[in-house]
């Protein structure tokens, strides 16, 4: 697990800022949420800190390591240490399973022995234990999704960035959901940045909430000291 830093980062696209002088610390082991209404610049910032966009001024560091800055530092996404776990599940109908969470450790030229170990535990940590020969037309919504987030965990990371995982899950499912999410996150100690525009979420699983409005931070804290904020009334 890793602090996560970003120091006065902007960003903008064809000339319209979508981050602007953004300074944000997710701290070691942390669940932090970023909580705003969509086009506020959540998913940017997690784009940002895994290296899929590239910031316009400013630097991000992970842990110890700058892992961009103007002055030209820049690490690979592939080299930060991080999992992703994006909105839409993401994963591969040819593939079963096993072989879809285990698809990073292939990539790497993990042995195949190894790669089911680490699959299979993985699978266990989700509650996917028993599923691993199936294909995702054979899951469920739900089950889908962990699938998703177990491939975002195989690889160990320090950090893990969710984006908006559970917004396509049916309201029952997204509050069981939550409580496996969080219980992930204590049992591996990631540190965990969450996209949602849901506040309610937000207020439920997070250790601080940080609130976002047109690529700015309006207030953030403790669920109990965001909670009457005026934004989320």
């Amino acid at each position: 697990m890793s602090t996560v830093t970003l120091q006065n980062v902007s960003k903008a696209y064809g000339g319209n800022p979508i981050i602007t002088d953004l300074v944000l610390t997710a701290e070691e082991g942390a669940f932090l949420s970023l909580l705003g209404a969509s086009g506020c610049g959540k998913t940017t910032v997690l784009r940002l800190i895994a290296g899929l966009e590239t910031p316009d001024s400013g630097r991000v560091t992970i842990g110890d390591r700058t892992v961009f800055d103007t002055s030209g530092t820049w690490v690979a996404p592939e080299d930060r240490r991080i999992g992703m776990v994006f909105q839409s599940y993401a994963v591969w109908p040819h593939m079963n399973v096993l072989d879809n969470i285990a698809y990073p450790l292939r990539v790497r030229r993990v042995g195949k022995r190894e790669r089911r170990m680490k699959a299979l535990e993985v699978l266990k940590l989700v509650g996917l234990d028993g599923l691993e020969d199936r294909k995702p037309a054979q899951l469920s919504g739900g089950q889908q999704q962990r699938v998703a987030l177990a491939r975002g965990l195989i690889m160990e990371p320090d950090v893990l960035l969710l984006d908006e995982p559970l917004s396509n899950l049916d309201a029952k499912l997204r509050i069981r959901m939550r409580a496996d999410i969080r219980r992930i996150q204590r049992e591996t100690g990631s540190t965990v940045i969450y996209v949602t525009h849901d506040q309610d979420e937000a207020l439920e699983i997070s250790d601080r909430i940080v609130i976002m409005e047109s690529g700015s931070i309006l207030a953030e804290g403790s669920p109990d000291e965001v909670r009457d904020h005026p934004h989320l009334t």
